[in-house]
């Protein structure tokens, strides 16, 4: 499970209108891919098709989609945004990150 805070809630949605997309018909899809500099990175995308093994949550009003490869990294993490002076964009509160690096992009196991 996935959570969602209030302040991600709020750009999301406005983030979806913006692209023409609603939180009723479409969803976010999270995942983990190789790369960046701790070894796995973060993945963050607006659909609207749901794959077989996806496994589809909804915290705060927001539809949640994982594929099942990305599923057991992100067990427990919540989805927060920060818009501070130290820069912005979605941040991923992830408690089986071992390390993580310091944009906050990437992380390991």
């Amino acid at each position: 499970m996935i959570r969602v805070s209030d302040t991600a809630k709020q750009k999301i949605v406005n983030l979806m209108a913006e692209d023409g997309f609603n939180t009723r018909d479409h969803f976010v899809r999270v995942g983990v891919k190789s790369g960046g500099c701790s070894g796995l990175s973060y993945e963050l995308n607006f659909d609207q098709a749901q794959q077989d093994e996806d496994k589809v949550f909804e915290d705060n009003e927001v539809k949640l989609v994982i594929n099942k490869s990305s599923f057991l990294y992100l067990i427990g993490t919540t989805l927060e945004y920060s818009g501070g002076l130290n820069g912005k964009g979605f941040v991923f509160n992830n408690p089986n990150a071992q390390r993580t690096c310091g944009c906050g992009e990437s992380f390991s196991l």
